[in-house]
């Protein structure tokens, strides 16, 4: 048990027993880390009036957020305590055997902008675009390009299998095979309904 180095990781891959489509080139891969790509889908949260959101409010969540695509070679300018969704450009796929970790890059973090508030870990099973809660926590506004390499995808391995991993047909998996930013579900969580 412990965290896939670059050999297993490049095995794993070769493998197709760990699935990131596409890998452009054996740069991504890093001593103990896949490096992740930003994508061109954001969201960010509309100036409403309502006070605070609710998560038990009948009104749907995603409805408080604007979603917009970036245009090749622009940028999306994330600004000063500013919060925005967005998604890697590649899709991944976890087996039921590992799990994953986003972390952000140190060259990310010194500019003062992370890529995940607290939802870094990825359940074994998930496939899909890996969701980005990216918040500028610096005092200038900086400059995100789609393609650029944001994050880090961190695997490790499990005592076992997992007995009923994300999108088992008994487990409701909210956001099992997304392509795109998606805004919070929390309203469907079983205590909140």
């Amino acid at each position: 048990m412990g965290i896939l180095s670059d050999k297993d990781l490049k095995k794993y891959l070769n493998e197709g027993k760990i699935v990131i489509d596409p890998i452009i080139d054996e740069e991504q891969i890093q001593p103990s880390s896949i490096d992740m790509r930003l994508g061109d889908e954001f969201k960010v949260f509309k100036v409403i009036s309502k006070p605070y959101i609710d998560p038990k409010d009948p009104e749907e969540i995603a409805s408080y957020m604007e979603s917009m695509v970036v245009e090749e070679n622009d940028a999306f300018i994330i600004h000063p305590n500013e919060f925005a969704l967005a998604t890697t450009y590649e899709y991944v796929k976890v087996p039921e055997d590992l799990v994953a970790r986003v972390e952000g890059r140190s060259s990310m973090g010194r500019l003062g902008v992370t890529m995940h508030v607290t939802a870094g870990f990825i359940d074994p099973g998930f496939e899909g675009k890996i969701t980005l809660e990216i918040s500028n926590i610096g005092a200038m506004s900086v400059a995100l390009y789609p393609g650029q390499r944001v994050c880090q995808i961190v695997f490790e391995t499990m005592t076992s299998p997992s007995k009923r991993p994300y999108g088992h047909p008994d487990r409701k998996s909210k956001y099992m095979g997304q392509k795109s930013p998606e805004s919070s579900r929390i309203k469907q969580d079983y205590e909140l309904k």
